[in-house]
């Protein structure tokens, strides 16, 4: 047998992997992991996850022939092994690293990539396009979806499963459920607890005789059914085991089975592989598998910065400020204290959104609704009208998934409802299925909404404070990361609706920014006053919408020269709110330069090197504004 320690660099694709006996392919695992650990330790990444899908890519990849064969993983972050065996070995180094290969699937990255993920729950209703598809086209190859019982939380994934499960038309498609009893956080619900379920031989017979006599105890039909469900010795146990569940959606169960057997995975595959119809097949796996210390804390180490390999701790920030999240999550907990119709809702991030400590001091209050926006909008909204004042606490890029809600059972009843937006702006390495680019757009079109935005840490606080006594829909979005250090106020305040504030005073230059771009904008003002004799107004708007118009109307009328500035898609986004401002006022005798994402998708890398590329940091409004401030000109809008 060759030493483990050469398996994985002889692989540059799945072609390789069908080369090795099988009992060589537990030394690949411990290779793999051992490789995805040194790795995420240095560039950070979803670590938990990917050890615990080791075995299973394996697997698949010895069994299935990709990339003719297609696998479609769910959310992508648990496709570190994957990606080492399918010819990215060489670039696994620059995992999520600017200009590197993704930490999720990606098809312009890869052709074992078979379809682009980063949230969850897509992978069996892009699996039944792609299958129907083949069949369209006579193609006999196969389709696997992966998703994590997580997933299955979102009612996305059930859509899915009830169109291939469809009896009117023959899917051929196999989707192979890998069960960890997680998500990010530990997962929630109904679903989750059937699951989870396991019986010994004792109490399945107990069950069987009790279930047996209420089944007979049914008026006119009882012994009917319980005749029917004797009729198969393993009928009963798909009554109270998951393969009722998806027996229901007509697809052929198996499992659950040992999913960090080899040997075991393979055979079975094989053999579905065969079969023609909707299949499911139930892996269970351990999160964080061969990594004691991710074993310990999968929580921890899902999503995770660099850290030392030998303990597991994270490498020391250089910064003291506390994080934009945490201080959330702290203004929460004393918001409660005082008020006790707030609530707070999550989906499937109590840890990502800052709420644990809610949850534990109030957990009557606190409502993790697994991954499912939609629902947990629609939710809050039933809970506000009863008069509670619920806070849903959900990442920017996820509560896209919930827009319908916002507007159908929230906006258009004018509900009291907050919607706190962590990840606001460019959140770095996870890319562009991750970065919160467009809520500014999509909230500020909605009727009776409010949306904030704070320049710091202390003015998230105050805003919060805000939004629990607003008689309506409100939002306050906030960036990833650690603050900028503000002092934090004791006392919380109420700012007024609708109402900026004014942060340097300069008569050449007016800019006009909000959110985390509003300490860009100070700096670039001192330094276009020390280096470039231009005194530039650095107003704070706060607020997208509604605008101060009392604000920024005059300082219009007197300066003239104008730059924005955010972290946010251009189109239709707070530059574009203050130009339809000003042409509502009337006033075009003014020059103007909007600062903001331009109509792409931003890839990942480091937060200041994105900033930097896409033109939204200090040094993007110092050139604006040298370039602006040249000899008058007629009003021009870039």
């Amino acid at each position: 047998m060759r030493q483990s320690s050469h398996l994985l660099e002889k692989i540059d694709s799945p072609r390789d992997l069908k080369k090795l006996h099988r009992s060589e392919l537990p030394d690949l695992a411990k290779e793999i992991r051992k490789t995805i650990v040194d790795v995420v330790s240095t560039s950070g990444g979803h670590l938990a996850s990917s050890l615990g899908a080791v075995e299973l890519t394996i697997a698949l990849h010895y069994v299935f022939d990709t990339p003719t064969d297609k696998i479609l993983w769910d959310v992508g972050h648990q496709t570190y092994a994957h990606k080492l065996l399918t010819g990215r070995r060489e670039r696994f180094a620059t995992l999520r690293r600017h200009g590197g290969i993704s930490g999720f699937t990606k098809r312009s990255e890869s052709p074992y990539d078979a379809f682009t993920t980063g949230h969850s729950s897509t992978s069996i209703s892009a699996g039944l396009g792609v299958a129907c598809a083949k069949r369209l086209k006579n193609d006999s190859s196969k389709v696997v979806a992966v998703i994590g019982d997580g997933s299955l939380t979102a009612g996305l994934a059930f859509e899915g499963l009830n169109q291939t499960g469809d009896t009117h038309n023959d899917k051929d498609m196999i989707v192979i459920l890998n069960d960890n009893e997680m998500s990010i956080s530990h997962n929630v619900g109904a679903l989750s607890s059937l699951l989870s379920r396991t019986f010994s031989a004792s109490k399945l017979q107990m069950l069987r005789k009790e279930f047996g006599e209420f089944l007979k105890s049914l008026p006119r039909i009882g012994e009917n059914v319980y005749q029917l469900a004797k009729r198969s010795e393993e009928s009963f146990k798909t009554f109270v085991t998951p393969g009722m569940l998806f027996e229901a959606f007509n697809f052929e169960y198996f499992g659950p089975i040992d999913g960090h057997n080899l040997d075991h995975l393979i055979d079975i595959l094989k053999n579905i592989k065969t079969m023609n119809e909707p299949v499911l097949l139930h892996v269970i796996t351990k999160k964080g598998k061969g990594y004691r210390q991710a074993e310990q804390n999968p929580v921890y180490f899902h999503g995770v910065g660099s850290f030392d390999v030998d303990t597991g701790i994270c490498r020391k920030i250089t910064t003291d400020a506390p994080s934009y999240t945490d201080v959330f999550g702290k203004t929460m907990l004393e918001l409660a204290r005082s008020n006790d119709k707030i609530i707070a809702v999550t989906a499937a991030m109590p840890e990502g959104t800052g709420l644990v400590p809610f949850s534990k001091a109030y957990p009557d209050r606190f409502f993790d609704v697994g991954i499912a926006e939609q629902h947990g909008v629609t939710f809050a909204a039933g809970m506000a009208t009863e008069g509670f004042r619920p806070v849903v606490a959900i990442y920017s890029t996820f509560l896209q998934r919930a827009y319908d809600q916002i507007i159908h059972d929230v906006c258009i009843e004018n509900l009291p409802v907050v919607f706190a937006l962590d990840r606001g702006g460019i959140v770095g390495e996870d890319g562009p299925t991750h970065h919160g680019l467009f809520d500014i757009s999509f909230l500020r079109s909605i009727p009776n909404m409010v949306v904030m935005a704070p320049k710091d840490e202390n003015e998230l606080r105050h805003m919060l404070a805000t939004a629990v006594v607003y008689d309506g829909p409100i939002s306050v979005r906030y960036p990833r990361g650690r603050g900028t250090g503000a002092k934090l106020d004791k006392t919380l305040a109420i700012i007024p609706i609708g109402k900026g504030e004014i942060v340097s005073h300069g008569g050449d230059l007016l800019i006009l920014a909000v959110g985390s771009a509003v300490s860009e904008a100070v700096c670039a003002g001192t330094l276009l006053s020390e280096n470039h004799r231009i005194q530039a107004t650095v107003v704070n708007a706060r607020f997208i919408k509604p605008l101060d118009r009392e604000l920024i109307v005059p300082l219009v009328q007197k300066i003239r020269h104008v730059i924005t500035v955010e972290e946010n898609t251009i189109q239709g986004g707070f530059g574009s709110a203050i130009l339809e401002l000003l042409s509502d006022q009337g006033i075009n005798d003014f020059t103007i330069k909007r600062l903001g994402i331009l109509d792409h998708f931003v890839e990942h890398g480091p937060q200041d090197i994105l900033r930097s590329k896409y033109r939204v940091d200090a040094a993007a409004i110092i050139d604006a504004a040298r370039a602006m401030l040249r000899p008058e000109r007629n009003m021009k809008v870039v």
